[in-house]
């Protein structure tokens, strides 16, 4: 994984804009490579919250900072494996606390003005330099999340291609960190140019340069001609926002997108016997849950979040709204992501079980709560407002008189990480592939810390040593014992509902090509081209 890789030269066209007037979609002549040219439109559920990376933690944001963005290193396509990125190589002192990144020459941002060390110092310090100057753009969510104040002690411009990070610990998944989208290396100079306006006018060294965004309507990017790592076939790519699953594949029969994100399961059938339409799925390393705040009454009481879990048929809500894209969860981790724990029995669907818990905990009579619903489509929930409905109707059953909630997305990520809900459904897709980014970012005690990962708020000294000390050694097996005694007290003290792992499905047009499914959930366009 260390090695250099080739980069492949090649001239690419600069297309001018009148070439992207409405349905124009058709190659550029002269381009020399039968892959270049076109404009690929990819309808998805919900508007970015902002473009800088650093800033926030959603999906729906990183889909469009992914296209501007690199970093030092990045996941095989497909995979959760890392290979070299805006670095080339690097190096790692024997007592893991050093690590030594060797940078490109020659890559340029968007803007014109070189990649170097010096870059990467500012993107990372800015994260978490209190004195740094642009440090109050933050908040820095998932620095936060991913608990890098206490693992991060230094980064170290050595001289303009070689960077050092300096920790204050081990930590094993260090390397899997740096290639998600947090630690994107993004432009000294625009963002000393446009301050705030830099989360919504991004500069990076991408494949794809930002050109506009109408706000719940559409972001859209061009290619980036200069790109450092190999032929960016599409002209231009737009991110469309269309909320409804229906609409979204009317819209793609229809012709006016490319691909579509996150289809009603009512609707694969009809897909899978529509001539000229392919669909393109993987199993995700996700996890839909419904997080109850154990700082509010009734939920500070363990009683009652076990008594939630023997309330809610997981299996009603699979069958209902994930279909056979779904499969009941149990744990925190995904059945795909090693260190799962199997042996954990689930709480099951039992209703007298439910009401014996809660008489016990003082609410024979039940009790009134909000349940928090998303707005939006994820990976891990297609229909949260849904699933809401068929929990109310369940909790009814044991006396439990739910009214469900929601806010616009952003509002919705705010008020979590804030922790003003009662209950609310989240879900959580892997970034790094390692069960440190789930059990840490969202159950941890420090992650419980507002602006929270930790949105049930819950706090156990005994989980958060156990994952600490996951966290602070290379040893595999050791760390997959660890993680499963984590799990068992995770299970035990019930902060969660589990709901679902679903499988990712994305429909296209049989002329997308080379469009790659990531376990993290990263929506990729640098290799797609169009078939003419």
């Amino acid at each position: 994984m260390k090695k250099a890789i080739l980069i492949l030269c090649v001239l690419l066209l600069v297309v001018p804009a009148a070439l992207f007037a409405a349905g124009g979609r058709e190659a550029v002549a002269g381009g020399g490579d039968s892959k270049m040219g076109g404009v690929l439109v990819f309808g998805r559920s919900g508007d970015s919250v902002s473009l800088d990376p650093g800033r926030e933690t959603d999906g729906e944001s990183f889909y469009g900072s992914t296209a501007v963005f690199d970093t030092l290193v990045e996941f095989v396509p497909g995979s959760t494996a890392v290979q070299p990125a805006l670095a080339k190589s690097w190096d790692v002192s024997a007592n893991g606390l050093e690590y030594v990144f060797h940078l490109r020459e020659g890559v340029k941002f968007h803007d014109g003005t070189p990649f170097n060390a010096k870059a990467v110092v500012f993107s990372f310090e800015r994260q978490f330099k209190q004195d740094h100057p642009y440090y109050n753009l933050g908040p820095w969510k998932y620095w936060g999340y991913m608990d890098m104040d206490n693992i991060v002690k230094e980064v170290v411009a050595v001289d303009d291609l070689t960077v050092k990070f300096v920790l204050k610990k081990v930590e094993a998944p260090f390397i899997a960190n740096l290639a998600m989208d947090f630690a994107s290396i993004v432009s000294p100079t625009a963002v000393a140019k446009l301050g705030e306006e830099f989360k919504n006018k991004p500069v990076g060294t991408g494949a794809f340069k930002f050109v506009s965004w109408t706000k719940d309507s559409d972001i859209v990017f061009d290619r980036n001609a200069d790109y450092w790592g190999g032929p960016v076939y599409l002209d231009r790519l737009i991110l469309k926002v269309i909320p409804d699953a229906t609409s979204r594949w009317l819209a793609l029969q229809k012709g006016e997108v490319d691909l579509i994100d996150f289809p009603s399961m009512e609707d694969i059938p009809a897909m899978r016997a529509t001539k000229g339409i392919q669909l393109i799925q993987q199993a995700g390393l996700n996890v839909g849950y419904l997080a109850m705040n154990t700082q509010k009454k009734p939920f500070d009481n363990k009683l009652v979040r076990q008594a939630m879990n023997y309330a809610i048929d997981q299996k009603e809500i699979v069958a209902g709204v994930y279909g056979e894209a779904g499969r009941v969860a149990k744990n925190p981790l995904p059945p795909a992501m090693w260190s799962y724990n199997d042996d954990i029995e689930d709480y099951g669907y039992d209703v007298a079980k439910a009401k014996e818990l809660l008489a016990k905990a003082g609410y024979p009579n039940g009790f009134e709560m909000e349940l928090w619903a998303m707005p939006v489509a994820r990976p891990y929930n297609p229909d949260a407002r849904k699933i809401a409905e068929i929990m109310q109707a369940q909790l009814a059953k044991v006396g439990i008189r739910a009214r469900i909630v929601s806010y616009e997305w952003g509002t919705y990520l705010d008020k979590t990480d804030q922790g003003e809900h009662q209950a609310a459904m989240l879900g959580w897709t892997g970034d790094n592939g390692d069960p440190d980014n789930f059990l840490w970012v969202l159950l941890s005690e420090p992650a419980a810390i507002p602006p929270a990962g930790n949105i049930a708020f819950w706090k156990n000294k005994e989980f958060t040593d156990l994952i600490a000390k996951a966290k602070a050694t290379a040893d595999q097996a050791q760390r997959d014992t660890l993680y499963r005694q984590a799990q068992v007290i995770f299970h035990e003290e019930a902060p969660w509902v589990p709901i679902a792992h679903s499988v990712v499905t994305v429909p296209a047009k049989d002329s997308v090509k080379d469009f790659v499914l990531y376990p993290t959930g990263k929506r990729m366009f640098k290799h797609v081209w169009l078939e003419k």
